[in-house]
């Protein structure tokens, strides 16, 4: 247990140690733009890229080089006689800063002699970006504005973004720490085929899909739309609308004040509600629904599941062992929960 525990904290500690010595690296090449610059435009097929706002008034781009197979320990000569199979550009465009590393047109290098390139920006708050990689992760923090972003192959790390967000990846994971989409015409919009999704303390209309991991979601306001199709969803501290489901897991949701729409297919369904919205949806095929919720208020009810239990004061319908349905408080708030093959309980 004591073995266990020290992993456990030391894990975390080993992690900001690796980011640390990265960034005490030298970079290959670094330049600074100056002017009137509100667009940041970065493409790299081999590396990260990682954009940073904050107070400063010019551009900063540092680019850096390493082998792609991390065992080689290359010289700089040999570094620099690679990158001539490669087109580098850093320069302005207009209002727009472009950093690119692409493999020259017709090249076949062999890939273990291909290099890893990645940018790393220094910006102002204000900027927005549209940045493209099929080999690396991408990272964004303390930005405002229209952010696109796209990776075939590393995760997606948002810090402390303001905006209009929409971001892919095809081969890893999500992290989303306060972000804020405040405007109608905003929203923050990722997807993800081969990780998981971690949400937390983000505002305004929020779509989260994977097709292959878990979703954690934690003090989320807005309207939020949460999907998988391999991992169970968790929950709390959400207010105004959720909708989620997944196909591949459970879902426990808790402390939620609003809207619920939440389905799966292989697993159970647990909700704490602690104050009704518009409605409450919630059905599952493969296991049990436990609720616990509010009766205060007019709800129009509709229960089924192979067993059904629920306070029915005030209650005018009919209930059975497999059926409740009827106006609870003389109606109002649809409330439909169903377990094809589980039981169905109500503040039990």
């Amino acid at each position: 247990m004591k073995r266990l525990l020290l992993t456990i904290l030391f894990a975390p500690l080993s992690l900001v140690g690796f980011a640390q010595n990265d960034r005490t690296e030298t970079p290959y090449q670094t330049k600074t733009f100056s002017g009137n610059l509100t667009n940041l435009r970065v493409e790299t097929s081999g590396g990260g890229i990682t954009v940073a706002g904050s107070s400063r008034a010019d551009v900063l781009v540092e680019l850096y080089v390493k082998p792609n197979n991390y065992r080689d320990n290359l010289s700089k000569q040999e570094i620099d006689e690679r990158l001539k199979e490669y087109d580098i550009v850093m320069r302005t465009d207009g209002n727009t800063v472009v950093a690119t590393a692409k493999r020259k047109n017709g090249n076949s290098m062999d890939w273990r002699r291909s290099l890893n390139i990645s940018f790393r920006i220094a910006a102002p708050r204000s900027m927005a970006t549209d940045l493209e990689t099929s080999g690396g992760g991408i990272q964004l923090s303390h930005l405002t504005g229209r952010q696109t972003f796209h990776t075939s192959g590393g995760g997606l790390d948002l810090t402390d973004l303001t905006g209009d967000l929409k971001g892919r990846t095809s081969g890893g994971g999500i992290h989303l720490v306060d972000c804020r989409a405040e405007r109608s015409s905003e929203k923050i919009d990722l997807e993800t085929s081969g990780g998981s999704i971690d949400a937390t303390n983000a505002t305004g209309l929020i779509r989260l899909e994977t097709s292959g991991g878990s979703i954690r979601l934690r003090n989320l306001n807005g309207k939020i739309n949460a999907e998988t199709s391999g991992g169970g969803v968790s929950g709390d501290g959400i207010t105004g609308e959720l909708i989620t489901g997944t196909s591949g897991g459970s879902i426990r949701l808790t402390n939620i004040a609003g809207s619920v729409e939440a389905n799966t297919s292989a697993g159970s369904l647990s909700l704490q509600l602690t104050k009704l919205g518009d409605y409450v949806r919630l059905s599952t095929s493969a296991g049990s629904v436990n609720v616990q919720m509010p009766l205060n208020k007019g709800m129009d009810v509709n229960l089924s599941g192979n067993r059904v239990s629920m306070p029915l004061t005030n209650f005018d319908g009919v209930s059975g062992k497999d059926r409740i349905k009827g106006k609870l408080n003389g109606g109002g708030i649809p409330v439909a929960i169903s377990a094809s093959s589980g039981s169905v309980s109500v503040n039990q």
